[in-house]
């Protein structure tokens, strides 16, 4: 370990490693922090195979409607889609264009940020959240060479996992932190952050946040960064080193503190600052973090739209978006040039009136129909996997006819059968080798229904699986343990 990074967590004392535990304690009992670690666990523990991952990662998000919808909307800005290009409606686009690494880290976000809403303290977390996402958008916007602005951008992210944790299971420990940070008459003296926490939980938030991100899988190099290095920043170059990532997120993180703190006047003088001390180490030019800075508020404004997230006017929050600094220049001013009059309306920004908690709009089956046939369309007139291509057709089918599962069935030559190979939704894999469909009359032998409806050819909707006209029809592994009561069949082979 190097010597200007506080030790890990294998090297804490026993008085922070019981800490440490009895505040993983109070969060299992306080909330669904179980659910949210199995759930990251789940989706951190896939490969970054392109091809061995797509149907796995897939099927997990699909399981979650609400999280299927959201990560579609973010993936659809412009950080992600070129310009010009048609929307993407499947999860298995999205995979396809933009990686499975990619839409991994997506869904682990879009996980943390399901889990923060409907809390009482909902205003502060959107704070944190808001802030957070901000350092590892900057963090990206100035890596160097541009391949790590994904690493960068989750350095960044996961250096604020400790403190995002504690504001949302300690609220009460979080907001006296936050006091012990602010200069005020009976504290004259501030700490810093990992002092306040270390001073009110007995452990930093760094440690807390390794500590959690161990259980969850979290790669070395990942865990690396979310440790604040100690001492003065190098005065040397750290081009091609690793520590350059470490300061980074440094940088990162307190810029984006500075600009919850500062007013658009004052920010500039900070932001000199902030270059002026990481330049030499992390070869800023004179204005590359003033201009990472107008860049990283666009696309988190972006975002913030994508998510329906509702930042009330004049928050704290709301200095991290883009709406903040177009009307801040004409505040307390009768005359000069509005933000309309400039072409900067409301309707530049989407709609900011919605409400916190609003649920995503809904998608009738016919559009989602439509739009899966779209994304399967532009599939096909690329380079693509046949895989990639099966894998679209039954998500669009999944989600257009609200299905519990699909099963796709390919003819296997050497036995003659309908045999499973692919399927999605509830327990998709564990229920696709049962499908083996004889599609061979045989003397004497009465063909069950699916043999039946496959050798006609013909595409059959059962209502009522139960009745008994049907179930003495189907084969014993469907009753005993598909067991769809209603379910189609489009056999094509």
């Amino acid at each position: 370990m190097p010597a200007d990074l506080p030790p890990s967590p294998d090297t804490a004392t026993s008085e922070a490693d019981l800490t440490l535990e009895y505040l993983l304690r109070r969060m299992r009992f306080k909330s669904d922090f179980p659910a949210l670690s199995t759930s990251i666990m789940r989706v951190q523990s896939l490969s970054d195979s392109e091809t061995g991952s797509l149907h796995i990662l897939c099927d997990e998000i699909l399981k979650d409607v609400a999280l299927t919808q959201k990560l579609l909307r973010v993936v659809n800005t412009a950080h992600y889609r070129r310009a010009g290009t048609d929307p993407i409606s499947t999860v298995s686009r999205a995979v396809s264009l933009i990686g499975v690494a990619t839409v991994r880290n997506l869904a682990l976000s879009l996980m943390l940020l399901d889990h923060m809403e409907d809390k009482v303290h909902a205003a502060q977390l959107k704070v944190e959240f808001l802030r957070t996402v901000m350092a590892g958008t900057l963090a990206s916007e100035m890596a160097h060479p541009p391949r790590m602005a994904e690493e960068a951008f989750l350095g960044a992210l996961f250096r604020n996992l400790g403190r995002l944790l504690v504001a949302f299971y300690l609220p009460e420990d979080a907001e006296q932190i936050r006091l012990l940070t602010i200069k005020r008459p009976d504290n004259p003296r501030p700490l810093s952050i990992q002092e306040a926490s270390t001073k009110v939980l007995g452990v930093g938030h760094d440690e807390l946040g390794v500590y959690v991100g161990k259980q969850w899988g979290l790669p070395d190099n990942l865990l690396a960064c979310m440790r604040t290095p100690t001492g003065d920043v190098p005065g040397r170059s750290l081009a091609a080193r690793p520590e350059r990532m470490w300061w980074l997120a440094s940088l990162s993180d307190q810029t984006a503190q500075a600009m919850l703190d500062h007013e658009p006047g004052a920010l500039g003088d900070e932001l000199k600052s902030l270059t002026s001390r990481f330049g030499a180490a992390l070869d800023l030019q004179p204005n590359e973090l003033s201009d990472a800075a107008g860049r990283a508020r666009k696309r988190l404004t972006e975002l913030t739209q994508a998510l329906n997230m509702h930042v009330p006017a004049e928050s704290p929050g709301e200095r991290l978006l883009e709406t903040y600094y177009v009307d801040a220049p004409n505040q307390g001013q009768s005359d000069g040039p509005t933000a309309a009059e400039l072409g900067l309306d409301d309707s530049a920004f989407g709609d900011t009136t919605l409400e916190p908690g609003m649920p995503l709009p809904t998608q009738d089956a016919a559009s989602i129909l439509t739009n899966g046939i779209q994304d399967i369309t532009n599939t096909l007139v690329e380079s693509f996997r046949l895989n990639d291509v099966l894998q679209m057709i039954l998500e669009t089918m999944l989600r257009a006819l609200d299905c519990r599962r699909v099963v796709f069935c390919l003819r296997d030559p050497r036995t003659g059968q309908l045999l499973g190979r692919l399927a999605l939704g509830e327990g998709g894999d564990e229920i696709k080798d049962l499908f083996r469909v004889p599609l061979a009359l045989q003397p004497g032998v009465v063909p069950d229904l699916f043999s039946a409806i496959c050798l006609k050819h013909a595409d059959t909707l059962i209502a009522d699986a139960s009745a008994s006209a049907i179930a003495n029809r189907l084969p014993a592994w469907f009753r005993d343990r598909v067991q769809a009561p209603p379910f189609c069949c489009f056999p094509w082979y």
